[in-house]
Parts: C-alpha cells; sequence; structure tokens
C-alpha cells in the first residue's frame, strides 16, 4: 500500500509536486521551512513529531491566538502532523513503514540521532534507493564541530555573518534567521534536483546541508575583500560597507529615506542632479566607488544636509524622477500595512488550530498554479488517518495510543 497524494485541489492549475510524498522529522526552522516550501508546491508533507510536546517550535511563544508560536505557524503550514514515538520499537515499524512510502525524507534532529535510529540520509538511500533523503544539521560531518548543537545564532556567530553585521564595534546578528532559512531553502533546491536526476537514473539521492557552509557561502565575497586585501570589513549599520553613498538618511517629517548607488555613473546624478553639488560630482578624490567609501563621513553629511530638508514622500519622488534606488526604512507595522502588499492582493487566510490567520503568499508567481496555503495542524491531528492508511487496524490504534507510542 502506498500513501495517497492526494491534496488540496489547486485554485489555479495543476500543483507540480503533487505526486510527492514528504516525511519531515523536523523542529525548529531549517527543515520545517524547506518543506512547508515543498507543501506549497503541492507535496503531501507528514509531519512527525514527539507525543510530548512535539516540534519544540510550538512553544516559543503565544503570539498567534494566544496559543500559537510565530514561528511554528509561518514554518508548518499545509502539513499533516502524526505524533509517534519512534524509539519505541513499534514506534521505529510505523516510521519504516512512512519510509518505504516516501518520496522524500528531510530530517533536522539533533546531531547523531539520525544515525543511531537508523534514518540518516545515506542508511535511507540504502534501503529505499529511490528516496532522496537529506540530513539537515549545524556543522555538517567530519569536522571538530560537527558534534555541536547549533542553533541560527550559533552559526551566524560561527561563520562570521554577526561580525558584518550592526555598527562599528557593536556587532548584531541579522534580525531574521539567515542560517536556518538559507539551508532549508538550499535543501528545497537540491530536493529539486534529485528527484529531476530520478526521472532518469530511477534513484534517490543522500543529502546533506548544513547551516555552517550555508552561512560561509553567503560569505564568500566579504572573504574575498579580506583574502585579496587583508583588511575585514567594519559593519555600518543601515549601509554597506562596501559601498558609498549607501545608507538611510534622516527626512524632515521624522522618517529615513534609503538611498544609494552602485555604480559611478548614478553617483554623478545623485551629486548634480539631487544634491546640487556640482562640487562633488566634478571632485577627483570621489570618481570612483573605492575612493567614496575612504571618504563616506564626507558624502553622508551632504546627502543628510538635503535629506532633512525635505518629506520622505518628496525624497522618494525626486530620487525616482532622477533614477536612483530608494526606499523607505519601515518598521515592522508598516510592512504588514504596506500598500503594495494589499495593491497585489498578496495575503491570504491560513486555518491554524486556534483559528484563522494570516499569511503572505509565497514568493513564487505564475500562471500555473497557486499555491494551496494549507491548514497549521495540530500535533498529532492526522495520526490516525495516516497509521490506517499505512495498514494499522483500529484496534492496533488504541493500543499504540494506550501505550503513548502515538
Amino acid at each position: 500500500m502506498s500513501l495517497s497524494t492526494d491534496g488540496p485541489p489547486a485554485t489555479a492549475g495543476f500543483l507540480p509536486l503533487r505526486d510527492l510524498v514528504v516525511v519531515g522529522l523536523e523542529q525548529a526552522v531549517a527543515a520545517p521551512i524547506a518543506t512547508r516550501h515543498l507543501a506549497d508546491l503541492g507535496a503531501r508533507v507528514i509531519k512527525v513529531e514527539n507525543p510530548r510536546g512535539g516540534d519544540f517550535a510550538r512553544d516559543y511563544d503565544r503570539a498567534v491566538h494566544g496559543e500559537l508560536s510565530a514561528h511554528f505557524t509561518w514554518a508548518n503550514r499545509g502539513k499533516e502532523s502524526v505524533s509517534l514515538n519512534f524509539r519505541d520499537p513499534r514506534g521505529a515499524q510505523v516510521l519504516e513503514r512512512l519510509f518505504a512510502r516516501a518520496d522524500v525524507v528531510v530530517q533536522n534532529l539533533a546531531p547523531g540521532a539520525a544515525q543511531r535510529y537508523g534514518f540518516a540520509a545515506e542508511q535511507l538511500a540504502t534501503r529505499f534507493p529511490r528516496v532522496v533523503a537529506v540530513d539537515i544539521s549545524g556543522y555538517g560531518e567530519g569536522g571538530p564541530l560537527s558534534h555541536k548543537r547549533a542553533y541560527d545564532l550559533l552559526v551566524q556567530a560561527e561563520a562570521g555573518s554577526c561580525a558584518i553585521t550592526g555598527d562599528g564595534e557593536a556587532k548584531a546578528k541579522p534580525g531574521i534567521p539567515l542560517a536556518d532559512i538559507g539551508a532549508g531553502m538550499y535543501t528545497v533546491m537540491s530536493v529539486l534536483a534529485a528527484i529531476h536526476a530520478r526521472t532518469a537514473t530511477g534513484r534517490g539521492a543522500a543529502i546533506s546541508v548544513s547551516l555552517f557552509d550555508t552561512v560561509v557561502e553567503w560569505m564568500s565575497y566579504t572573504m574575498n575583500i579580506t583574502l585579496g586585501t587583508g583588511e575585514e570589513q567594519v559593519p555600518n549599520g543601515v549601509s554597506s560597507p562596501a559601498v558609498s553613498p549607501y545608507g538611510s538618511y534622516p527626512t524632515s517629517d521624522g522618517f529615513n529615506v534609503v538611498l544609494g548607488t552602485t555604480n559611478d555613473g548614478e553617483w554623478q546624478r545623485l551629486a548634480r542632479t539631487v544634491l546640487g553639488r556640482d562640487d562633488l560630482a566634478d571632485d577627483p578624490t570621489l570618481a570612483h566607488n573605492d575612493d567614496r567609501v575612504r571618504l563616506r563621513p564626507r558624502i553622508d553629511e551632504a546627502i543628510r544636509a538635503w535629506t532633512t530638508t525635505v518629506t520622505v514622500e518628496r525624497a522618494q519622488q525626486i530620487l525616482d524622477d532622477a533614477g536612483l534606488g530608494n526606499a523607505r526604512l519601515n518598521g515592522v507595522r508598516d510592512v504588514i500595512d504596506h500598500p503594495h502588499l494589499a495593491a497585489r492582493d498578496r495575503w491570504r487566510e491560513v486555518a491554524t488550530p486556534a483559528g484563522p490567520w494570516r499569511a503572505p503568499l509565497p514568493p513564487p508567481i505564475t500562471s500555473g498554479w497557486t499555491s494551496p496555503m494549507g491548514a497549521v495542524p495540530g500535533l498529532g491531528e492526522h495520526t490516525d488517518a495516516v497509521l490506517a492508511e499505512i495498514g494499522f487496524t483500529a484496534d492496533q490504534i488504541a493500543e499504540l495510543h494506550a501505550d503513548k507510542v502515538v
């Protein structure tokens, strides 16, 4: 018996991953966000959780209707939750039946846990040659840090991204969990590539993705600077140590406009057309970006002298007319109420165990399909249905409940 791949009907077209069954032994963010994106594309995602509390991200906070955490609601819509103690031999048998019917298995349990219980990616690929199995870890295998627990902040600190964020000596973690999200998205990309390859080879793949390697990859441009010059760039807040002018400047009405130039031609337009400073445009010491980075304080002073005389709306209009990139420095409430999201109808209602909740649509837009925006599952909500589907009788299911295996 195979697991059904029937899911919610697509509102536009045929969902591209509708034929895939994904099993996620997942917690926190990296693996859940990966499998949620697969669910957004139509895959049936069965989330396996510990009966005692489930994914610990459920309890980060009570932001959603006073019951669910913000992280869990974000990363787990469109899934089915099966509560299962796979440490019990009977629970392990349930898991084995799920693996036998899965196209994809994703896990991000504690270091060494999947290996001990027999479902690390290489182990699954040996037993089930068609499965695409992914291990998401903090640091990958084979190094001195491989044994360590790894959370987003810890990995970002270790991989250097905190050192290039913040202002001067006040280092900072980027506000969103970039290591988690990045590892999740590399997982999605790798799964899609492996599924495509399977159509030709008939075989799946064993894949490993680490948060550390993800951040190191994204650090490549700044490592190139240090490799080439011997210098480490100093972070400078809402700006870039590699480009000038590029940053946030106060306006007369108490807001901030963010503007910048990415080439010498844009700098000329900014200096002459916007600032009215031919002297800056003609200054040979400011001709190239590396010169302007070195003399950043002088340029920033000139820009602030202009922005503080205009409102943020007027500043953006002038910059748009000059063909220069700009934005308003928004807070979270500003983004929630952003007219650009409203005009493009980017919000949808998602069901949760605590009640309906607003969520933005996934970024990809196509006329071929629309994300089903499935419900956020309650802990173990689909356990009985899935067990019955893979061959367990009502009496067997009742026994598993009685013994707290599920």
